[in-house]
């Protein structure tokens, strides 16, 4: 536990390095109220930072801070919504491990699209399917067009631009449908019957504890956990994508 505490202290001090996130004042100001022990000054300061810029180094810091104010399911949202702007951010994952580890709670659970949309940020499946189609329709029409002869490279290209653009389509729907994916982040968050204050309490949710949002109603959503569905109030439950 003590080494996994270390680990974790190193983290948080190469996290607080501004190349990880946007420079701009807030990211500035959360950093200066982080290192004087300040952290809901510094929290707000880096919820303001993304707000401004979106990046996973904002969303990092954004995390420490909620962690160390005893915020578990905030600080594992804000590093969930790091590694969804950037699944290659180290920082974010670790993070996530270690406190999913302390919280004992699960990762969200993913089909298999899903889990494919997570090799690269959403916006790059974007542009591999526009190239990839290009690709495919150049292969077919230029060489028609500049009066080729036919060569098997032509239907290489094609068969290649086709497959690597049905794959990111996949990627892309994979990419839609993680948005609605979220995380309590509440101790104790009521999972309610109905979609009213009065609505009678199912269970209690983890802090952390993932779900997916399957519809809303005015201040609510309606979601389904491992354990059940239910409706969670909107301040207790945060999309992994930020409406």
């Amino acid at each position: 536990m003590n080494r996994m505490f270390l680990c974790m202290l190193a983290v948080w001090i190469c996290a607080l390095n501004p190349t990880h996130a946007a420079t701009n004042n807030y990211f500035a100001q959360g950093t200066a109220a982080y290192q004087a022990g300040q952290f809901p000054e510094a929290a707000a300061a880096f919820e303001n930072a993304w707000k401004q810029q979106p990046a996973s180094g904002a969303f990092v810091n954004l995390g420490l801070a909620e962690w160390q104010r005893g915020r578990a399911g905030a600080a594992i949202l804000a590093w969930e919504r790091a590694a969804w702007l950037n699944p290659f951010d180290v920082l974010a994952q670790q993070n996530l491990n270690f406190a999913r580890t302390m919280a004992q709670v699960d990762d969200p659970q993913l089909k298999w699209f899903e889990t494919a949309s997570m090799w690269l940020p959403p916006n790059a499946w974007v542009w591999i399917a526009g190239a990839s189609l290009w690709l495919a329709a150049g292969a077919q029409v230029l060489p028609r067009f500049f009066r080729w002869r036919k060569a098997g490279w032509q239907q290489w290209l094609t068969a290649l631009g086709c497959g690597v653009f049905l794959f990111s389509m996949t990627a892309n729907f994979g990419v839609v449908s993680r948005t609605n994916l979220g995380f309590v982040v509440k101790r104790n968050a009521p999972l309610l019957l109905t979609p009213t204050k009065t609505g009678d309490v199912i269970s209690l949710l983890t802090a952390g504890e993932p779900a997916r949002k399957l519809k809303a109603r005015g201040e609510y959503y309606f979601i389904r956990t491992a354990y059940g569905s239910g409706w969670i109030g909107r301040r207790d439950f945060g999309l992994v994508c930020p409406d």
